[in-house]
């Protein structure tokens, strides 16, 4: 938390120096400052956590927003053709992920993604459920599955 108070102070202060006080420009001072206190602080072990979130981050954006893309047209494709290609179905995905925020965060991205559904975690919290409108390849589906959940658990870890 140090280093995000260094970094917000930093910015903070290019907002004030340059005497635009806009979001966009807050967002500037925020990564300029992020690349000073990278190059300043690369020796430092207390810093390099922070400095290693920020590309995951980015990182799983995109990650996320290509297979949300991805989702949307499959949908879209579906209703507005005359055939349905449909085929639902509940896939159970074995969890690796212990913690209940980070199986929350899952079961939520899921969600988020057209077309699939988490509907609940196993007593135990060893399996979650989750129904697809397009379960062609159950294997292949656990495989994205399985590699979104690698994803979560490096951003969390």
């Amino acid at each position: 938390m140090r280093a995000f108070g260094w970094n917000m102070l930093l910015a903070l202060a290019w907002v004030i120096l340059s005497g635009t006080y806009t979001i966009s420009n807050l967002v500037v001072g925020m990564l300029l400052s992020y690349l000073v206190l990278a190059y300043v602080a690369r020796d430092k072990p207390m810093f390099a956590r922070y400095f290693g979130k920020l590309p995951k981050i980015v990182g799983f954006i995109l990650f996320f927003i290509w297979d949300l893309i991805k989702a949307n047209a499959r949908v879209a494709y579906d209703v507005l053709t005359p055939t349905h290609l449909m085929r639902p179905g509940v896939i159970a995905i074995p969890l690796d992920v212990k913690d209940d925020g980070a199986i929350t965060m899952f079961a939520n991205l899921i969600t988020a993604t057209p077309g699939s559904l988490a509907l609940d975690v196993s007593s135990d919290r060893r399996v979650l459920y989750v129904h697809m409108m397009y379960l062609d390849d159950e294997a292949r589906q656990l495989a994205e599955f399985k590699a979104l959940e690698a994803r979560v658990i490096d951003l969390l870890g």
